[in-house]
């Protein structure tokens, strides 16, 4: 794509709100300099070659941004030039298909929709003008996909790489309930510090993405190796040797776990059913034990791990009185079997996590769709805190 993309530009990686920490952490450790960040994005530089890379190993990212220019506009009448002095021929085909994402804080703009259209109506002319035929464009993200920033009068347009999000990793075939996203799972493992050796216990699992998750970083098995379509593919110079090489050196990484003991329980049949399903989609279900029974069952092998563990929180003030004994009785199980490990309770209501009966020694915040999360971690000392210490 080098000949395509010669420069070196802004990348810039989106993600879901309060996970930008984990997605800076996950950049940095890849050699990436972290150039700004805020509560849903993270900003580095690279090559489209880097785009390759940075979409086969995130784990916590939702997109992978490549800006292509920026500038500024203060009408959509302004925004329309501007896009069509954009030489789009050199980076798509003209029998491609093409989508429009947007971010639009412009007070001329009632609806964003309005700008979408325009910066698609402004591509397709200039390949009229300049090749005689235009490409397809619609909602699909499947193909080539256009980020527009447009914040006041300052314009940022971008290929979205990723194409569909890459916050889905692709194995969870059945989802059940309303599961965690995998991104989500992701950041909150590395948000604990799992060492990826020592246990890792996962009561109330639901369809296994947290201990998937755990299984995977364990393997060291990077999340693109799920996907067969990024939208960086669909664009002209497509380096298919470039990324098969990427793929060649994540599968010569994945690491060999004997030894390392991941347990997930639940009390349901049908999810526990999901959860092995997707196991086995993403390679890992050798190294997860499943167990089908209340979550104070669950066996917690006795070398010092960690415990996670993500209960319901309720939306209504009926559930919510429902699931007062159950988080009692998550501190009586953290109490009582977990001595010597490290405890984290996900959840969105804080006035539920009360009713565990434990002391937080941190308080890591998450949102979960639109709900204000925590991650609250407990450190489940053998004996008294004296003796720990």
């Amino acid at each position: 794509m080098s000949s395509v993309f010669p420069y070196k530009t802004d990348i810039v990686v989106t993600c879901f709100p309060k996970m930008n920490d984990w997605l800076a952490k996950e950049l940095t450790d890849l050699g990436y300099e972290i150039k700004h960040s805020s509560v849903t994005e993270v900003e580095t530089s690279g090559y489209m070659d880097d785009c390759m890379r940075l979409n086969m190993y995130l784990r916590t990212a939702s997109r992978v941004l490549f800006q292509i220019q920026r500038f500024r506009a203060v009408n959509a009448n302004e925004l329309y030039k501007r896009i069509k002095n954009i030489p789009w021929e050199k980076y798509m085909h003209n029998d491609t298909y093409f989508s429009i994402t947007s971010y639009v804080k412009n007070d001329s703009i009632k609806d964003t929709r309005f700008a979408n259209v325009r910066v698609k109506d402004a591509i397709a002319d200039r390949f009229l003008e300049k090749t005689g035929k235009r490409p397809n464009s619609g909602p699909e993200k499947d193909h080539v996909v256009i980020h527009l920033y447009w914040k006041e009068d300052k314009v940022r347009i971008y290929f979205d790489t990723s194409g569909q999000t890459i916050s889905k990793h692709g194995y969870r075939k059945i989802p059940f309930k309303a599961p965690m996203s995998e991104s989500l799972a992701a950041a909150t493992i590395i948000a604990s510090e799992w060492d990826r050796e020592s246990p890792f216990v996962n009561p109330m699992c639901g369809s296994g993405t947290l201990a998937i998750e755990a299984a995977l970083l364990a393997q060291n098995k990077a999340p693109g190796l799920f996907r067969d379509n990024f939208g960086f593919m669909h664009l002209k110079g497509y380096d298919e040797e470039s990324w098969e090489g990427y793929k060649r050196l994540a599968g010569l990484q994945i690491k060999e776990t004997e030894g390392v003991k991941i347990i997930a329980s639940d009390l349901s049949r049908q999810a526990l059913f999901a959860a092995r399903d997707n196991a086995k989609t993403a390679g890992v279900d050798h190294m997860i034990e499943f167990f089908e029974g209340d979550f104070r069952d669950t066996p917690v092998p006795q070398e010092d791990g960690v415990l996670m563990m993500n209960p319901e929180y309720g939306e209504r003030l009926g559930e919510v009185k429902e699931l007062e004994p159950i988080y009692t009785a998550i501190g009586d199980f953290m109490k009582q079997k977990c001595n010597g490990y490290t405890g984290f309770i996900f959840t969105g209501n804080l006035d539920l996590a009360k009713h565990i009966g434990l002391r937080t020694s941190a308080r890591i915040p998450f949102f979960n769709a639109k709900i204000e999360c925590r991650l609250l971690k407990y450190d489940l000392y053998r004996g008294t805190k004296k003796q720990k210490d």
